[in-house]
């Protein structure tokens, strides 16, 4: 009864990682970017990669980087590099010979965790680059979601906030008040949180 559950997990944890390759893979085909498949979501990945974006800011809130597009790109590669790590971590955990039933479940419960963030993040920053946004990424918690945009000079408008609002509590179970929204913008500018 173990092993079946236990293949029901892995057979499901791949279901999740096959279906989130084809989402990004047909998310690059679509847009032009040439952009890594991305792996697994974790709490430690949406706090890392809004991290190295405050430190490309600097003190005077001048932006290190040459332009949001820079931004983008970057915070998608220490999203996926996170992941990575994390994945790694639990593959070693549930194929460790000495782990425990119990260790190998909630290993391959937290993969299978990371697989759905994964698909939802890719669904929503398809769908928001769908309703005219240039790009988007958005980060996956447990408690909160994190969504960065371009945003024009004069900021986001409240039609704008709707529009990433609606396009995150419609393919997740986020509320409102658990949505973060963070403007990119290019030049000096520190990003503002709306919610």
């Amino acid at each position: 009864m173990r092993k079946l559950k236990r293949n029901l997990v892995v057979v499901t944890v791949l279901f999740f990682v096959c279906a989130a390759a084809y989402l990004n893979w047909s998310y690059n085909n679509r847009w032009g970017e040439a952009d890594t498949a991305m792996v697994e979501a974790e709490d430690a990945a949406m706090a890392e990669a809004e991290e190295e974006y405050l430190k490309s800011v600097s003190a005077t809130g001048e932006e290190v980087s040459t332009g949001t597009s820079d931004y983008f790109a970057e915070a998608r590669l220490t999203r996926q590099q996170s992941r990575d790590e994390a994945l790694s971590l639990l593959e070693k955990a549930a194929s460790s010979e000495s782990a425990s039933a119990e260790v190998i479940d909630s290993a391959m419960g937290e993969i299978a965790v990371m697989a759905q963030y994964t698909m939802n993040e890719s669904q929503i920053e398809n769908e928001l680059i769908a309703r005219d946004f240039a790009d988007c990424v958005v980060f996956m918690g447990a408690d909160s979601v994190t969504v960065a945009v371009p945003a024009p000079a004069e900021g986001l408008t409240e039609a704008d906030v709707a529009k990433i609002t609606d396009a995150v509590t419609s393919s997740s179970a986020y509320t409102v008040e658990q949505i973060k929204v963070i403007e990119v913008k290019d030049g000096a500018d520190v990003p503002d949180a709306e919610s």
